[in-house]
């Protein structure tokens, strides 16, 4: 099952490859066949098998030899990698693999987010709008199934409320210099996904990450101090570690204030 998960993740992996290019050309990711950005040719079904093609054409178009972005192998090695993590830690005792396939869905969306912020410095709408609306989904079929209450509900929409009003409030006061309204959406979604007190590793270890990233970039040289810096990775990356090891971090957390 992990091999399966893994060879899904990468398969998953390209296709969020393509989603960031259509999204970046304003084109519809769910028709049309894959072309190189260069010389536009369709690519061949066999030059599409994720990592191995990239490696048999030594990162090259098979027809133009233009390079092939390492980002491509890459996002399809880490998301084959993240799904066989999260069927590991998923809970399939009581709804089966529908849990795995939430968790696959939400970090698809995320993995998006990701990189286009990273990219282009901004928050798609179209995916942290989706990842909302298929968090409330999950709630409320929680709810139905009777495997939730109204108060844990609740608790769920606050974190996401008072996440994203701690953003809004940063993005309120700077004017948008320190902080993106697309963080504020993004906030919100963590809060209804992870609930409390995961939401308070997530953020934590969000600004811990931009805090380090931020202080090599700048030892480095590559930025300077009021050089604008992508949040979104990093909130997406809280989120996995909050989701993956909240609980381990709190406990530890705790265990220093006895």
């Amino acid at each position: 099952m992990l091999i399966f998960t893994f060879i899904l993740g990468t398969l998953i992996g390209s296709f969020i490859n393509c989603v960031v290019y259509r999204i970046e050309e304003d084109k519809s990711f769910i028709k049309g066949r894959s072309y190189c950005p260069n010389c536009k040719e369709t690519i061949k079904t066999i030059d599409l098998i994720p990592i191995i093609s990239f490696l048999f054409l030594k990162g090259k178009c098979r027809n133009c030899g233009s390079k092939i972005s390492l980002q491509y192998p890459l996002v399809e090695f880490v998301v084959g990698i993240l799904f066989a993590t999260m069927f590991l830690v998923s809970d399939t005792s009581t709804l089966g693999f529908i849990e795995v396939i939430y968790y696959y869905l939400i970090f698809s969306l995320l993995t998006v987010i990701f990189i286009y912020d990273l990219k282009h410095y901004i928050i798609p709408d179209k995916m942290v709008f989706s990842a909302i609306g298929l968090s409330s989904l999950w709630q409320l079929l929680l709810l139905v199934l009777g495997l939730t209450s109204w108060f844990n509900v609740g608790v769920f929409l606050l974190s996401g409320l008072l996440a994203g009003g701690f953003f809004l409030i940063i993005f309120s006061i700077s004017k948008g210099k320190w902080m993106g309204f697309g963080d504020v959406k993004l906030a919100f979604f963590m809060g209804l996904f992870l609930g409390m007190p995961k939401i308070l590793v997530a953020l934590f270890s969000s600004f811990a990450m931009g805090a380090i990233i931020s202080v090599i970039m700048m030892g480095l040289k590559k930025k300077e101090i009021k050089s604008e810096i992508p949040f979104g990775p990093f909130l997406v990356s809280g989120t996995l570690v909050a989701f993956l090891w909240g609980g381990e971090i709190l406990s530890w957390y705790l265990s220093l204030l006895r």
